[in-house]
């Protein structure tokens, strides 16, 4: 596997943190733009550019309070930035270059001043999890009684839309789409053979929990959600909870 760059660093801590904090819509233009909005309001905006992004954050009369209280804490370049933009009737326009993860930890903070994070954890009372650390009981697959046949129904509608374009007749997640018990009766393909497992037997345990070398690719593999990347896409904020972050390793906090 290829290091990754800087930027591709930038791009998936980016989506980690706008999802992993908040419910808000993404909002792409199909080219080179993308918002995160919460009704009617935009939290964040991002502009793809060739070596950097651009980030787009603008505070009102209350967050330049805030900001102002605590400008010490930000880099130099941030102060800078703040003190020359303008000032419109929606508040003080803020545009960010953003190629590197210490820049990127300053603009988080901004955005936290912006908002407050909206984003509550999946309850963990019926959590069940497969010998991967993946958890089943959020899984559209699993059988194991934690979600109802309606909601099961849903979250294919909404798997469909995210990752199928919301065409055809639901392929993968259709009338036919396999269910699974669990690890205990073999997993999807009742086989007992999937990749972790396998590799959990090599290192001598019976799970990947259980293993030194815990967290790896390996144990992550079945983790086959929308990677967390900056897109230019839309998809509704009740569709990343659902049909994203459960499929996302660490996305959640599970």
């Amino acid at each position: 596997m290829s290091e990754k760059t800087e930027l591709q660093k930038v791009s998936e801590e980016t989506m980690r943190f706008m999802r992993g904090k908040y419910v808000l819509d993404e909002v792409g233009n199909g080219k080179d733009e993308l918002k995160f909005r919460k009704g009617g309001k935009t939290v964040l905006t991002i502009y793809i550019r060739e070596d950097r992004y651009d980030f787009l954050v603008i505070f009102g009369k209350a967050e330049r309070e805030l900001f102002e209280a605590r400008r010490n804490e930000f880099p130099q370049k941030v102060q800078e930035i703040y003190d020359n933009s303008k000032t419109h009737h929606d508040g003080k326009w803020m545009f960010i270059s953003v190629a590197d993860l210490h820049t990127l930890e300053a603009v988080e903070q901004l955005v936290l001043i912006k908002k407050k994070p909206n984003r509550k954890s999946f309850p963990k009372e019926q959590a069940v999890y497969a010998s991967c650390g993946h958890r089943c009981d959020l899984c559209v697959h699993y059988n194991g009684g934690t979600i109802s046949e309606e909601f099961r129904a849903e979250l294919k509608e909404r798997l469909i839309r995210v990752y199928a374009g919301g065409v055809g007749d639901g392929g993968y997640w259709g009338d036919d789409m396999e269910l699974c018990d669990g690890c205990h009766t073999g997993g999807l393909d009742k086989s007992f053979n999937c990749d972790s497992l396998k590799c959990a037997a090599e290192n001598d345990v019976d799970k990947c929990q259980n293993c030194h070398k815990n967290p790896c690719d390996k144990a992550h593999h079945l983790y086959q959600g929308l990677k967390p990347e900056i897109h230019t896409n839309i998809i509704a904020a009740d569709d990343v909870t659902w049909v994203i972050l459960p499929y996302v390793y660490e996305q959640y906090g599970n």
